[in-house]
């Protein structure tokens, strides 16, 4: 199922990725973490993202959304991940979805594909009954998210990375 975007831009179309998507996946990812200044072994990450998505994509726990521009390349993607999450005291849902890959390929910057890739994505979730969404934003990202309603978390979130 495509989603067309509005007459203002008339030359992109939103549609579910696939696995077939994959390498543009990685590339977003990876182009992700270039932009935020993240250092990363991408020798290391590509593969291992590509093995993540060969699992959680044909399980449905990994979805995402990309858009195609009218010559047919990919122009931009998000993703989410529907996790089971308790109720607690400002959400009284079971489950969350965690947005993330959101990315747009250079030349197709400023014309709108993140927020209406978010649009998209919300409109997934309300309509599966997902009424919660979180996700870290970037510097660059912000604006738009708070554009949307999302509020920073007075908790920041934390990671301890268990090595092997």
């Amino acid at each position: 199922m495509s989603i067309e975007a509005p007459a203002a831009n008339p030359s992109y179309t939103i549609r579910p990725a696939t696995f077939a998507d994959a390498d543009a996946l990685v590339r977003h990812r990876l182009g992700m973490f270039t932009d935020m200044g993240v250092p990363f072994d991408a020798a290391a990450l590509a593969p291992a993202f590509r093995a993540w998505l060969a699992e959680t994509m044909p399980a449905g726990v990994y979805r995402a959304w990309l858009v195609d521009s009218a010559s047919g390349d990919i122009a931009a993607g998000a993703g989410i991940t529907v996790v089971p999450w308790p109720p607690g005291p400002h959400y009284a849902g079971r489950r969350l979805a965690f947005v993330y890959n959101v990315y747009t390929e250079a030349a197709h910057r400023r014309r709108g594909l993140a927020r209406r890739l978010m649009d998209a994505i919300h409109a997934w979730c309300r309509a599966n009954g997902v009424t919660s969404m979180a996700l870290n934003a970037s510097r660059d990202g912000m604006p738009l998210y708070r554009s949307m309603g999302y509020v920073e978390s007075a908790r920041p979130m934390m990671f301890l990375p268990l090595g092997r």
